[in-house]
């Protein structure tokens, strides 16, 4: 943890122009989801001599504990570098992710979740930025997967989960950890995940690395994962309380400002102009064809989310073991180039 790193380099291999990977992905109660990603990660174009991949059990209480090491069992026999770990102490995302990172052997660490599908040039797209030396953090982009119920497809018309969203932030960008991949050299030096954070941390850890003020972030919107929005109003609610919370913890963390929640008035005034002049302007639309009927409840459905944002804004409380952060100490820092 004291150490000092080297100079940073471009981490390009002569022959293949590609850098080693190590991709790690936190699996809670995902039977559901393993096949599909599995699937997914075996079609992945990047040479598998340059590749590993990490799936964490994080206290499933299905049989995905099971299905992950038959999984590992049946990749060690077609020389697949697919491996399996758990994390049985915390329940947290971070704290498994934490657990594949200490397991991994290269020196560009990957993130995706479990109920994520990349596409097939995914992983090789990713790693392109990291050919110029400063960049220490890259966030592909994220798409939702193809719904046909109302409310993933309202999701997919405000493009909730896109990178663009978290590039914009004004206090530092950051990548959700639903696409991202990390240099290993900058967590010796910033640490790792929060292990007992349970939301905010991918904004918390990009934010310690890049307030070093050696490293930059870039986002890679070739590099895409598409992601399962929610259908249901109770999954949608529990989405938005867990930004709210986010919020919460990264302003106790880091200073940064608060969400302002919408008083009485906000809401009169929004539903007002709803009512009286965002519908007659797509009424119209929608009896040409041009925008689904659904539209017409894009904004009492985006003031759904604002209030089950402020929700969650104001219950949360940073426990006090989200202060601690988890650190390489027993690793030295990698040699480079490659």
């Amino acid at each position: 943890m004291t150490s000092v790193p080297p100079e940073p380099q471009p981490l390009q291999h002569p022959q293949t122009g590609l850098p080693k990977v190590s991709v790690v992905i936190p699996i809670y109660n995902g039977e559901q989801d393993l096949p599909d990603l599995l699937q997914r990660l075996r079609a992945q174009t990047y040479p598998l001599d340059r590749v590993e991949y990490w799936l964490v059990d994080n206290r499933s209480g299905d049989r995905t504990p099971a299905l992950l090491k038959a999984a590992a069992d049946q990749a060690t026999h077609d020389g697949f570098p697919l491996f399996y770990r758990s994390q049985p102490q915390i329940q947290s995302s971070y704290a498994a992710r934490n657990v594949g990172i200490r397991a991994a052997t290269h020196d560009i660490l990957a993130f995706i979740d479990a109920d994520c599908r990349p596409q097939a040039t995914w992983l090789t797209e990713l790693v392109q930025p990291f050919t110029q030396a400063n960049v220490g953090i890259v966030a592909g982009e994220i798409q939702g997967l193809p719904g046909s119920r109302m409310l993933e497809q309202y999701a997919m018309r405000r493009q909730t989960l896109s990178q663009t969203h978290t590039f914009s932030h004004p206090f530092y960008p950051y990548g959700q950890t639903a696409n991202l991949a990390v240099r290993r050299v900058a967590l010796h030096q910033s640490g790792l995940f929060r292990p007992y954070l349970t939301t905010g941390g991918d904004a918390d850890l990009c934010w310690r690395i890049l307030q070093q003020g050696r490293w930059q972030i870039q986002l890679a919107e070739a590099a895409i994962v598409q992601h399962r929005h929610r259908a249901s109003l109770s999954e949608l609610s529990a989405q938005w309380q867990r930004y709210g919370r986010a919020n919460r913890y990264l302003h106790d963390l880091h200073g940064v400002p608060l969400t302002p929640d919408l008083d009485l008035m906000d809401y009169l005034r929004r539903s007002g102009r709803w009512l009286f002049k965002e519908l007659a302007i797509a009424l119209p639309q929608v009896l040409a064809g041009k925008v689904p009927p659904a539209a017409l409840l894009d904004t009492p459905l985006d003031l759904f989310c604002t209030q089950a944002r402020s929700q969650g804004q104001r219950r949360a409380t940073l426990p006090p073991t989200a202060h601690i952060i988890d650190w390489l100490e027993n690793r030295p820092p990698a040699q480079m180039p490659f």
